[in-house]
């Protein structure tokens, strides 16, 4: 299996937003979506591509996953998504370990504290929880917490 990370383009919008909604979905039920699919694919076209921070994962051309990150106070991983059937195939990592070498050191994300798969990935890349919150500063209001990567 050859994956290939490239930058996303207007193109990949509808193929983003399908990684989306079904990773949500399927792999995070324990947190709703809190806007409907059309408001979501209308934000990742118009929003979420032209921020020019979104790399895309793809094998045999078909995007697989994507990556979403940033640079504020320091380096954020916004967002972190996988086709389901594409998980535990290193690829999480490889759009991690990207965006950990764009990104200045320290890192920080967020995840819902209920999705145990998410933490236990980054826990196992040596992300640290330095912040648990109860779910009135995301749009699901559901309970999250903060990780953080420091380079070695």
């Amino acid at each position: 299996m050859i994956v290939d990370l490239r930058a996303a383009t207007a193109n990949d919008a509808d193929a983003l937003a399908e990684v989306f909604l079904r990773s949500r979905k399927e792999l995070v039920a324990c947190a709703p979506l809190a806007h409907p699919d059309d408001d979501v694919r209308q934000w990742i076209r118009g929003r979420l591509i032209p921020t020019g921070h979104v790399t895309v994962a793809t094998v045999d051309d078909q995007v697989v996953g994507f990556i979403a990150a940033a640079t504020k106070d320091c380096g954020w991983i916004e967002h972190l998504y996988l086709l389901p059937v594409w998980i535990d195939r290193g690829i999480g990592t490889r759009l991690l370990e990207h965006a950990q070498r764009q990104l200045a050191s320290p890192i920080r994300l967020h995840t819902f504290q209920a999705n145990e798969r998410a933490r236990r990935f980054y826990e196992r890349r040596g992300f640290r929880a330095i912040a648990f919150g109860d779910g009135s500063r995301n749009e699901e209001k559901c309970p999250d917490v903060l990780y953080e990567w420091r380079a070695p």
